[in-house]
Order: C-alpha cells, then structure tokens, then sequence
C-alpha cells in the first residue's frame, strides 16, 4: 500500500469512504471539484491509501499561520479509513502523510476533532500522541449565509 496525492478520478471511491463515516449526499462530481481546488492550495493537501489501485483511505489537511506567534498550524479536516480494513495502518500511514505535510509548511502543531460517538477514533489518536482537548477546550460553531453574515444580521453584526 502506498499514500499518494488523490487525483480527481479518485473520487467515487472517496465519495464513498466520506459516506461509510456518516457523510450522505456527496456526488462524486462534487468530490472531485473539491480534490482539483485542494491540488490548487499550496496550503492544504488530500492524499489516499491506494493498494494495488483500490483506494482504502483518504485525508485532507490544511495549514494556516498563527496570528498571536510565530509558525503554522495544521489541521486533519477529515480521515477516513473503509471499515473492512480499519486496525490495518491504514489510518496511521495516512495521518504520517498529513504530519509530514504540515511539517514541510512550517506547523508546530497538527490538531483534529472528531465526534464524540467516535471513542475509537479517540483512542487512534491518543496512541498517535495527540492530546485529548476535551474538558480544556470547547468548539463553537456559526453558520454563514453566502454573504459570509449571520442570516438576519447587517455585515457589522448587529440585526438588520
């Protein structure tokens, strides 16, 4: 098995890994738009496990400088492994991808969330080393309209 960068033809198979992890709805027209735009951004990057021409796992990761220090951070914005060959190294190889990336960008950190449910993923990436945040660190969410405002709110953030 070997990691590579994904290319677009990559991506019924990745369509497919994105929905075993819960995530419905993608065409695989979509999916290979997003992995031309990631191939377009000297910041982030998706690289897939292929063996033998099977995709088994896909990764995307993207950098972004600190503002209150100097250097990057990265961040795993999605891992996903086919259920038939998770507990393989599969996962493993394809987050190495994604540290080595973010390394060769200059990141002092690489960061990933994942859903509560998921206790297993949680135990992958305690044995990986990363720091279980939970407690410590809380995550907070808005939605944008496509103006990049909160429906119903001016661009200065207050009620329209």
């Amino acid at each position: 098995m070997k990691t590579r960068p994904a290319h677009p033809a990559d991506a019924v198979a990745v369509t497919e890994l994105l929905d075993q992890l819960g995530y419905p709805g993608n065409s695989a027209a979509a999916t290979a738009a997003r992995i031309r735009a990631w191939a377009g951004d000297p910041a982030g990057a998706v690289y897939v496990a292929d063996a033998g021409g099977e995709v088994l796992g896909v990764v995307a990761v993207h950098t972004c400088p600190f503002f209150e220090r100097a250097g990057s951070w990265g961040r795993i914005v999605a891992l996903v492994v086919a259920e038939r060959v998770r507990g393989r190294g599969v996962g493993g190889q394809l987050v190495t991808a994604a540290e080595l990336f973010a390394a060769s960008r200059g990141c002092l950190r690489v960061e990933v969330t994942s859903a509560d449910r998921r206790e297993e993923a949680h135990e992958f990436y305690r044995r990986r080393g990363y720091l279980d945040q939970r407690g410590s660190s809380s995550r907070f969410l808005r939605e944008l309209t496509a103006t990049g405002s909160h429906a119903g709110e001016s661009a200065r953030g207050g009620r329209a």
